[in-house]
């Protein structure tokens, strides 16, 4: 089984690296909502310099933009309380003039994996006053869900290209692509990686919503492996119906002889504790059982307080279920 780690803050000084890759990490994921390819030299250089101390040869997936729905760039995190008022467009926060054009009283914005969510209580033309319903400190460029809304975007961003560009340059080895909801999204991004010169490169593709999910038979075909995203699609789905898709999901993948990867909140509990829940291995070797060929941590080894800890939780876990499935 593949294992992979996020990279961020948290797990970048050597030993860390070294640490992650000795326990039998597979690679890295780097999230690129939030910025640039290039931007990250520094980062892709030290995996680089861990992998020859250890002897390894780490895979390297971005995870691109695509047609994400995300908060706008601000000066400083705001600490939003339950009942605060907060208001988007003129005269308040950015957000995208087709995400705002979107917005009307009574519309539910859940924010980063529903950490924040948010109800729109007025609006004009230009701005949207919304009252907080779940607070949270409101970052830069986080992941934003409106419920019983799609936007079309391209699958494929201008940002999207320009690190398509240099993914060669950087070793990468795998592309990420979120909210795939048709074949359509991943001809755009399998012409893309062709047009960059990377169109040997994995392509791994989320399913983030339901749309994803209902045409996921259709555009399967079009990736190596299949991406059970659990963050924002239990942004999308009712939570509690969350456990019964990703066994649905999971099922189609075996009958199809599909890869898929599972990621979100494998170990949410060790972004600042040393030891896992007993829910969350169970997760994990659940996960294994049902055939997953990859498991992924997001925050536990990007801003966690045990990066390299969690990796080897991870590892332990994927191992026994490996062994028993």
């Amino acid at each position: 089984m593949k294992t992979y780690a996020t990279l961020g803050p948290a797990c970048m000084d050597q030993e860390t690296l070294c640490d992650m890759l000795r326990a039998g990490l597979t690679g890295f994921r780097l999230n690129l909502s939030h910025t640039a390819l290039a931007e990250c030299e520094d980062w892709l250089h030290a995996v680089s310099a861990a992998a020859g101390q250890t002897g390894t040869h780490p895979e390297l997936i971005i995870d691109m933009r695509g047609g994400e729905l995300r908060t706008g760039k601000l000066a400083r995190p705001i600490t939003l309380q339950e009942g605060d008022t907060v208001t988007f467009g003129r005269d308040g926060l950015p957000l995208d003039d087709d995400i705002l054009a979107a917005l009307t009283v009574g519309q539910d914005i859940l924010v980063d994996d529903d950490t924040i969510r948010l109800t729109v209580a007025s609006r004009d033309g230009q701005s949207a006053a919304c009252r907080c319903t779940r607070g949270g400190v409101l970052g830069s460029q986080k992941g934003i869900t409106l419920p019983g809304i799609t936007l079309e975007r391209p699958a494929v961003s201008p940002e999207d290209h320009a690190d398509f560009a240099l993914a060669g340059t950087y070793g990468i080895t795998g592309i990420m692509q979120p909210f795939v909801r048709s074949r359509r999204d991943l001809v755009e991004v399998r012409q893309a990686m062709a047009q960059h010169g990377i169109a040997d490169l994995m392509l791994f593709a989320k399913v983030e919503d339901e749309t994803g999910l209902k045409n996921l038979p259709d555009w399967m075909a079009l990736c190596d492996v299949v991406t059970i995203a659990r963050g924002d699609l239990g942004s999308n789905l009712p939570l509690w119906t969350l456990p019964r898709v990703q066994k649905e999901i999971a099922a189609i993948c075996r009958q199809s002889h599909k890869s898929f990867l599972v990621v979100t909140q494998l170990l949410a509990s060790m972004v600042s504790h040393p030891v896992p829940t007993r829910a969350e291995v169970s997760d994990i070797y659940n996960a294994c059982l049902d055939g997953a060929d990859a498991l992924m941590l997001t925050n536990e080894t990007a801003q966690g307080r045990y990066p390299a800890q969690s990796v080897e939780w991870l590892l332990r876990v994927a191992r026994e279920g490996e062994a028993h499935r």
